[in-house]
C-alpha cells in the first residue's frame, strides 16, 4: 500500500548511494547476499531476544535490499537476480517470524497465522504474476516479478517488524494485525485476478 509512495522518497537517496558502490565494482548479487546475511542475523537476534541488534540488522538488511535494485538498474537487470532477491526477502520475512515465535511463546499461534498468510499471499502474487506475464498484460511494477499492489507490502513489513523489535511484549498483537493485513492483500489480489482473467 505504501511502497509506491515510499519509493519516491528513498529512491533518489539509494540511487545516489549506488554510484560509489557501482564504481567500486560491487555487483547487485553481492549486495543481495549481504542483505540476506544481515537479515539472517536479525532473525537469530530476534530468537535470542536481542531486540536492539535485531532492529539494527533488520533495517540494514532492508537498506541493502533497496541498494541491490538500484545497482541492477544502473546496468542490465537480471531476471535471475530478481528471483534470488525475492527468495532472499522471503527467507528473511519468514525467518524473522520464526525467531519471534522462538523468543515469545505466547505469540506462537499468531506467528503461525502470519506464516500461513504469507504462504497464501505468495501463491496469489506469483500465480497471478505468471498469468499476467503469459498473457502479456501491462499489470504490476517494473521489477523482474510483476508485483501488484496490496495492503501489506515491503514498507508495511519493515514497520511491523520494527514495531516488534521496539515493543516485543506486543509481538502477539502485532503479528495478528499484520496477518490480517496480509490476508487482506490476498483478497485484493484474488479480486484483481478475477476481474482481469475471468
Amino acid at each position: 500500500m505504501l511502497d509506491q509512495h515510499a519509493r519516491t522518497l528513498y529512491r533518489p537517496v539509494i540511487d545516489r548511494l549506488a554510484v560509489p558502490v557501482a564504481a567500486a565494482g560491487v555487483s547487485p548479487g553481492a549486495i543481495t547476499a549481504t542483505s540476506l546475511v544481515a537479515g539472517a542475523g536479525a532473525c537469530v537476534s530476534a530468537a535470542l531476544r536481542a531486540w536492539t541488534a535485531a532492529l539494527v540488522l533488520w533495517l540494514v538488511g532492508r537498506l541493502l535490499d533497496g541498494l541491490d535494485g538500484a545497482l541492477a538498474r544502473r546496468g542490465t537487470p537480471s531476471d535471475l537476480g530478481g528471483l534470488l532477491d525475492f527468495l532472499s526477502d522471503t527467507c528473511v520475512y519468514a525467518g524473522f517470524v520464526l525467531g519471534v515465535a522462538i523468543a515469545m511463546p505466547h505469540a506462537r499461534v499468531a506467528c503461525v497465522a502470519l506464516l500461513g498468510a504469507y504462504l497464501l499471499n505468495s501463491v496469489a502474487l506469483l500465480g497471478f504474476a505468471s498469468l499476467v506475464e503469459r498473457r502479456g498484460l501491462g499489470l504490476g511494477d517494473e521489477r523482474s516479478l510483476r508485483f501488484t499492489p496490496g495492503l501489506a507490502e515491503g514498507t508495511e513489513t519493515i514497520v511491523a517488524y520494527a514495531a516488534i523489535c521496539l515493543t516485543p511484549t506486543h509481538a502477539e498483537l502485532i503479528a495478528w494485525v499484520f496477518a490480517g493485513l496480509v490476508l487482506g492483500t490476498v483478497v485484493q489480489r484474488v479480486a484483481l485476478a478475477v476481474r482481469t482473467l475471468a
